[in-house]
C-alpha cells in the first residue's frame, strides 16, 4: 500500500478509517503541530507522534498511516523507538556507563547513547575486564573464585578442546544457589514467580517469594538424594513451565544432578531419542496437560517412550487421571520422606565452571538431534545478555511463554532470577486474552514473544482492553519478525521498544540484538551482544569487512563466554569449526544462518543456509520431515523439505516439493496429500508443524554428489510465489 506523507495527510483521511470526524480533527490539529516542530520525517517527529498520539484504542490503519507517512522517504530501517537521554541513565548499561564510561573508553567516551557502539567494541578486546564487572555487577557468587576470567588455548590449526576460550579456570560455582542467594538488595519477602492458571482468569494472581522458593527447591533436592543417585546422573524434566517445573528443575542442579530438557509437545519417538542421548536415570513429568477444556496426554507419551522410572504429578488435585507403571512414583509419595524437614537449608553442590548442569537437543542436518550440554557457565551467558541488552534488574516482572524443554526456558529462569527479577508464569495457552490479562495483571515489565504468537494476538485481537503500560520493553527470538505485526505490537505498549534477540542453544545466548541505549529498527538487530564478534562471508567464504554492508552465510568469533565446547553425539569441532576461515588467527565459528548488514548498521537474519529450518522457532532438519512424509503416501517416491520466508517478512513456512510414482494429479489430490503429510508430521513429530504447500516436481536438483539442492527448489518456489502474486 502507497502511503501519504505526514504533510499531505487530511483530515477526511483520518476520518476514513473509521475515526469519528471532531477526534480526527483534534488528531489532525495534533500531527500539524508535531511537523511544525519537527518536521515531517525525521526520527524526532514519529517519537512525538508515538508518544503523544498514538495509543492502543486507536484503529491500528492509523498507526500505519502515521508510521510509514512519517518514513515515506527515508529508506530502509527507520527506528521504530529512539531512546531518551534522561531514562537511559536509569539502565544497568547507561548506570555503568555513567560511572565508569571513561575508566573503559578514556577520552573517547561522550555519554551512554553516544558510546554504546564503542563499549560493545570494547568488550570484544577486553572480555576479561567486561566479565568482571558485570559478573560483580549481578553479585554472581563463587564458591571457589576463577584463576583468571579466559584462557585461550587455541592451536597454530584452530583445534582446541576449548575452541570458545577457556572460561573462569579453577572456578566452582552452583548457578541453582546463586538464583536462591540473598544477593544484592534482594530480601527474602520479594516475590520471585507469579502465575496464574487458565480459566481462572479472573482469581488473583499467585505468588512466591524467595523464602518459600527456597525452601521448596530444598525440599526437593533432599528428595531427590534419597533416589541414591550418582552426582551428575541425568534427570529428565517433559512437564509445561509452571512454578512446580521451576522448583524441580532448580532443585536438580542445586542437587548435583544434570537437567535433560524435553519440550511436553514431543512425540513418544522424540522423547525416547532424547532419553537415551542423555542416559535419564528418572524422569518428572505429569499425567494430563489442561489446555482450556481440553485436555492433552502427557504421562502416556512417557509411557511409549520406555522411559526410566517417573516421577508423576497428579495435574487435577491428588487423583491420576490413569493407573501408574509399577515402578513409578506419584508426587506425593516422592515427597514423602521429607516434609519432616521443611525449612532446613540444602548445602548446594559446588562443581567446577565446565561440569554440565542442563542437557538440550537441537536438530541437525543428519535428522538426529544434537545433545547440547550446558556447563556452570552457560546461566551466567544467559543472564548477562538479560542484564545488558534487555535491561532486566531488581523489581522487574519478565514474562516469557516457553517451556524448559527449549533453551528460553532455562533461559528464563536464569536471566530473571540472577538478576533480582521475578518471572511470571501462565500456566496455559498465551494465544488467547487470558494471557493478556495476566501480563496486565502481573504488570509484566519485560515480556517476551515469537512473531506467530504476536501474529494469533494481531488476528484474534486478544490484547483489546487490557492495560500493558507497565511493560518497558519486548523481546522477540525464534523465527523472523514482520514489521507490520510488530509495529502493531510496539504499539499495544505505548510503543516501548522491541528488542530482537538471535543465539542458540549451544551458545547460551544471543550472538545478534538490540539494546536500549540505541535506536530500534523493527524486525532489525542493532548490535552484535556483548563480546561478540559478526562475520558475513562471501561467496568464496571469506569475511567481508565487518562495517562494510552485505549478505551472506554468518560466521561467529570463537571467545564466547557460554558457548558450547562439546556435543554428547556428534564431533563439536566438525560441526561448527572444521573449514572455517581463519581470522586474525582464530578460526571462526560457523552459525549457518544467512545474515545481511544494512548501510545503516542494522542486521537482518534471511534464514538457514544449510538444510535446517525453522518452524515456529523450533529449529528442525529437512531430513527429519522427508523421513516421516516419505511414508505418508504410497504415491511418493521422494520429497524435499524447504522453509519458505512470506513475502512481507515473518516465520518460514513449511513447502514439500514432491515426486510422484504417478505425475498426472489433481488439485484435490494433492490437497489429500497435505492433509496426510500435517497429520504424519503432528503426530510423529511435533503437534505444531504444518505444511503450507505441496508443490509435485518432475525430480529433485541434485549435485554431483548426489546430494539434493534445497536452495535450488527454495529460490524456485520463492520466484513462483512472487510471480503468481503479479
Amino acid at each position: 500500500m502507497a502511503y501519504k506523507s505526514l504533510s499531505s495527510i487530511s483530515v477526511s483521511d483520518i476520518e476514513s478509517l473509521g475515526i469519528e470526524q471532531e477526534h480526527a480533527a483534534t488528531l489532525h490539529q495534533q500531527l500539524t503541530e508535531i511537523i511544525g516542530i519537527h518536521q515531517t520525517d525525521s526520527p524526532a517527529t514519529w517519537q512525538s507522534i508515538s508518544r503523544s498520539i498514538l495509543n492502543p484504542e486507536l484503529p491500528f490503519s492509523f498507526h500505519q498511516m502515521l508510521y510509514y507517512g512519517c518514513f515515506v522517504d527515508y529508506g530502509p530501517d527507520p527506528p521504530a523507538w529512539i531512546p531518551d537521554p534522561e531514562s537511559v541513565t536509569s539502565t544497568n548499561v547507561g548506570r555503568l556507563l555513567e560511572m565508569r564510561g571513561k575508566e573503559f573508553l578514556g577520552s573517547a567516551y561522550k555519554d551512554p547513547i553516544t558510546s554504546f557502539a564503542d563499549f560493545q567494541k570494547f568488550s570484544v578486546s577486553n572480555p576479561e575486564v567486561y566479565w568482571k564487572t558485570v559478573l560483580g555487577e549481578m553479585n554472581i557468587s563463587f564458591s571457589k573464585p576463577p584463576e583468571c576470567i579466559l584462557c585461550e588455548s587455541i592451536s597454530d590449526d584452530g583445534s582446541s578442546s576449548y575452541p570458545s576460550g577457556q572460561w573462569l579456570p579453577g572456578a566452582s560455582i552452583n548457578p541453582a544457589h546463586n538464583c536462591l542467594n540473598l544477593n544484592g538488595e534482594r530480601s527474602l519477602n520479594d516475590t520471585v514467580i507469579l502465575w496464574r492458571n487458565e480459566l481462572q482468569d479472573d482469581l488473583p494472581l499467585q505468588r512466591m517469594t524467595l523464602e518459600e522458593l527456597r525452601q521448596e527447591v530444598w525440599l526437593v533436592a533432599y528428595a531427590l538424594e534419597s533416589l541414591g543417585l550418582e552426582k551428575g546422573s541425568a534427570i529428565a524434566i517433559d512437564m509445561p513451565m509452571h512454578c512446580k517445573s521451576v522448583v524441580i528443575y532448580l532443585a536438580i542442579v542445586l542437587a548435583g544432578y544434570v537437567v535433560v530438557s524435553i519440550a511436553d509437545s514431543f512425540a513418544p519417538r522424540e522423547i525416547s531419542s532424547r532419553l537415551k542421548i542423555s542416559n535419564a536415570k528418572v524422569i518428572f513429568t505429569q499425567d494430563l496437560i489442561l489446555r482450556g477444556d481440553k485436555t492433552l496426554p502427557l504421562y502416556s507419551r512417557i509411557v511409549d517412550a520406555e522411559s526410566p522410572m517417573a516421577i508423576v504429578i497428579p495435574t487435577r488435585g491428588s487423583e491420576f487421571s490413569m493407573k501408574l507403571r509399577d515402578g513409578d512414583l506419584a508426587w506425593c509419595n516422592f515427597m514423602d520422606g521429607v516434609n519432616k524437614i521443611k525449612g532446613k537449608e540444602f548445602i548446594a553442590v559446588e562443581e567446577p565452571v565446565e561440569t554440565f548442569t542442563n542437557i538440550l537437543f537441537s536438530s541437525g542436518t543428519t535428522g538426529d538431534p544434537k545433545a547440547i550440554p550446558w556447563t556452570n557457565i552457560s546461566p551466567l551467558k544467559a543472564a548477562a545478555d538479560a542484564w545488558c541488552h534487555l535491561d532486566v534488574r531488581k523489581g522487574d516482572v519478565v514474562s516469557w511463554p516457553t517451556n524448559l524443554g527449549w533453551m528460553m526456558g532455562p533461559w528464563l529462569v536464569y536471566a530473571s532470577l540472577l538478576n533480582g527479577a521475578s518471572m511470571a508464569l501462565y500456566n496455559g495457552s498465551p494465544l488467547g486474552s487470558g494471557f493478556a490479562k495476566f501480563v496486565q495483571d502481573s504488570k509484566v515489565t519485560m515480556l517476551g514473544v515469537i512473531p506467530s504468537l504476536v501474529r494469533s494476538w494481531r488476528n484474534a485481537n486478544s490484547t483489546s482492553g487490557f492495560d500493558w503500560s507497565a511493560i518497558r520493553c519486548f523481546a522477540s527470538t525464534g523465527e523472523a519478525s514482520n514489521i507490520d505485526e510488530y509495529l502493531w505490537l510496539m504499539g499495544r505498549a505505548h510503543y516501548k521498544p522491541i528488542i530482537e534477540y538471535c543465539g542458540g542453544t549451544e551458545i547460551g545466548g544471543g550472538f545478534v540484538t538490540g539494546s536500549l541505549l540505541q535506536a530500534q529498527s523493527l524486525a532489525a538487530f542493532s548490535t552484535p551482544a556483548m563480546c561478540c564478534s559478526l562475520f558475513i562471508l562471501d561467496d568464496q567464504g571469506h569475511p567481508i569487512p565487518q562495517n562494510v554492508p552485505g549478505m551472506g552465510e554468518l560466521a561467529l568469533g570463537p571467545l564466547m563466554l557460554g558457548a558450547s565446547n562439546t556435543l554428547l553425539n556428534a564431533d563439536h569441532y566438525g560441526v561448527y569449526f572444521k573449514g572455517m576461515p581463519i581470522w586474525n588467527g582464530k578460526v571462526l565459528r560457523r552459525h549457518g544462518d544467512v545474515f545481511e548488514r544494512t548501510a545503516r548498521g542494522y542486521y537482518h537474519a534471511h534464514g538457514r543456509a544449510d538444510d535446517t529450518m525453522n518452524l515456529g522457532g523450533i529449529k528442525v532438519s529437512s531430513v527429519e520431515i522427508e523421513r516421516i512424509c516419505n511414508g505418508a503416501d504410497s504415491n511418493i517416491l521422494e520429497t524435499a523439505a524447504i522453509g519458505i520466508p512470506p513475502s512481507g517478512g515473518g516465520p518460514e513456512q513449511l513447502a514439500l516439493a514432491v515426486v510422484l510414482k504417478n505425475s498426472n494429479v489433481t488439485s484435490q489430490d494433492l490437497l489429500t496429500l497435505r492433509m496426510s503429510f500435517n497429520s504424519a508430521l503432528q503426530k510423529t513429530l511435533n503437534p505444531l508443524f504444518r505444511v503450507s504447500q505441496v508443490v509435485p516436481v518432475p525430480s529433485l536438483p541434485r549435485t554431483a554428489s548426489n546430494k539434493v539442492m534445497r536452495r535450488v527448489l527454495r529460490q524456485q518456489l520463492v520466484e513462483n510465489t512472487q510471480s503468481s502474486r503479479i
